[in-house]
């Protein structure tokens, strides 16, 4: 597999995600050893395999067909050479056809840009933009003060639930306890109908946060991304672990978040030690899950994977989080690192029963997760989920 067929497809799984698909988060990986196996002497075949390597969902088949056939416009003629996508050009905000290397367009002008059917947002380079894509790792005061502004600007809303609770309203079910109550004025006869429906309330959030050693350069912005979803009207639910679990909900419920910072040092006595996922959530699962769970709520767990604990416990017990969650979503800070691939035994037992696998590295992925979170509904398809209920694992 040629080095530039890899970049090809980096670019490729990038355009799908910027136009809404959900892409695999191994899905670059199993790719490149998908057309090791298939080859890339026909176009079927290419994109039959990257289909199903790349994404999951049903609903996402028909647009993944189009992406495909508009990126990868140019197929080599000659048996064994390499499909070329458009280009993309750099520093503009329009929209272009990308053009193929070689073709006769593309030598008279490398930079044209031509208008077409696919909307490629190019953003230029700004001051603002470099922040934006600035990972976390790099931060500095000054970001994070600016950070704490821009985080507090965001909207998070997972959506609503439907209860058990009653009230009145419009529905098909009679209010049995207020017909008698409307209609006594009228001596006993039924001339009120009064129906009742399910009351709706805000879905809860639940954070998970890893604040042991290997997550030191994430820890501070990750625990000021908390603080700003906790400061916000909806129910919030924040947990920190290392090796073992704490409640800190409590020391987040202050305004002033260099505060609740402070207080959350105070309360947590494993800071910047090991890391044991699986106990950790046998805790949460145990001790908070009957009372916190109850209510459906998204789950988003912070961490970077690396476990030492054991890998079984770890499949387990998020196995046993996915259950009670509405939906459980990973978010990871290195999953933004170019060639970065969840092989760690903590992560790929885990992975089988994550619903969302996410990065978390800069500004630009907290914007993402909170369009993400937005636009999640009751009616999210949860069956077709892949479950894995005996994962195999290795090493």
């Amino acid at each position: 597999m040629r080095h530039k067929l890899l970049a090809n497809l980096l670019l490729f799984a990038r355009t799908l995600r910027a136009s809404g698909v959900s892409v695999r988060a191994s899905g670059v990986p199993d790719a490149i050893r998908a057309l090791d196996e298939v080859g890339v002497t026909r176009k079927p075949d290419v994109r039959d395999a990257l289909r199903a390597v790349l994404i999951f969902r049903h609903e996402d088949f028909v647009r993944f067909d189009e992406l495909f056939e508009q990126f990868w416009r140019v197929w080599p003629e000659t048996p064994g050479s390499l499909p070329q996508p458009m280009r993309v050009p750099t520093r503009t905000r329009s929209t272009v056809r990308m053009l193929a290397p070689g073709t006769a367009s593309a030598a008279r002008d490398d930079r044209q840009q031509v208008s077409s059917d696919i909307p490629v947002a190019v953003r230029t380079y700004s001051p603002n933009e470099a922040r934006r894509q600035k990972d976390f790792a790099a931060f500095t005061p000054d970001d994070l003060a600016r950070a704490t502004v821009a985080l507090a600007k965001l909207a998070w809303n997972p959506g609503v639930r439907v209860t058990r609770r009653w009230v009145a309203g419009p529905g098909r079910t009679i209010d049995l306890r207020r017909l008698l109550r409307v209609n006594a004025k009228h001596g006993g006869e039924l001339i009120a109908i009064p129906y009742r429906v399910r009351r709706v309330a805000p879905r809860p959030l639940i954070l998970i946060c890893d604040v042991s050693g290997s997550m030191e350069p994430y820890t501070r912005m990750l625990l000021l991304f908390a603080h700003a979803i906790a400061a916000g009207e909806r129910r919030v639910e924040v947990f920190v672990f290392s090796t073992r679990l704490t409640r800190v909900t409590r020391q987040f419920g202050t305004a002033r978040v260099n505060v609740a910072l402070t207080r959350l040092r105070d309360a947590v006595g494993d800071w910047s030690g090991g890391t044991r996922i699986g106990e950790a959530i046998r805790t949460f699962n145990v001790d908070w899950g009957r009372r916190m769970l109850s209510r459906s709520p998204v789950v988003l767990l912070i961490s970077d994977g690396w476990d030492l604990g054991d890998p079984h416990l770890l499949a387990r017990e998020i196995a046993r989080l996915q259950r009670g969650a509405f939906r459980l979503v990973w978010l990871n800070p290195l999953l933004g690192s170019p060639g970065y691939e969840p092989l760690t035994r903590g992560m790929r037992a885990a992975l089988p029963f994550v619903d969302d696998f996410l990065p978390v590295h800069n500004m630009a992925s907290l914007e993402a997760l909170a369009r993400h979170l937005n636009r999640l509904s009751e009616r999210a398809d949860r069956a077709n989920r892949r479950r894995v209920h005996e994962p195999c694992l290795h090493g």
